[in-house]
């Protein structure tokens, strides 16, 4: 089985804002940014003590869009990344869960980030800003159900 390449084995081609672009022997591989965001956003998600991506508006609408049929995923809400020629650098919003020491929480969640994004795409990952927007209490309801809804 061949060896996943690392950042170093790859070279890149040229590149809009809106992709990156991996040139190897053979060919190139274009990934858009929205790949990069949707990586790191499943990889802050498996890192337990968060309980949302996003500030409380961006998950309030990203509801009502994966509502609608035919939408895109929101893998990627609450994350942003600007990719350059060979490394990218990502946002990422978080809610944690009540309790959790957030420090550590932070880095689990850039070490989880950085792993998952360099594994899958071959990019140098130079730095994860994390901001917390909120605290998420055990006894409030989520901002996406519906108000009023019984149990």
């Amino acid at each position: 089985m061949p060896q996943t390449p690392t950042p170093a084995d790859l070279q890149k081609g040229h590149a809009s804002s809106d992709e990156a672009t991996l040139a190897s022997e053979r060919g190139r591989t274009a990934l858009a940014v929205g790949v990069i965001e949707k990586i790191a956003g499943m990889a802050a998600r498996e890192i337990s003590g968060i309980h949302a991506l996003g500030s409380g508006f961006t998950r309030s609408f990203g509801a009502v869009r994966d509502r609608v049929p035919g939408s895109k995923s929101g893998a990627g809400r609450g994350v942003k990344a600007e990719v350059g020629e060979k490394q990218t650098a990502i946002d990422i919003a978080l809610v944690v869960e009540y309790g959790v020491v957030i420090p550590a929480l932070a880095a689990e969640v850039r070490a989880n980030v950085i792993d998952a994004v360099e594994r899958m795409t071959g990019l140098e990952v130079v730095e994860v800003n994390i901001s917390v927007n909120d605290v998420h209490l055990p006894d409030e309801p989520d901002e996406e159900e519906p108000a009023g809804r019984v149990q």
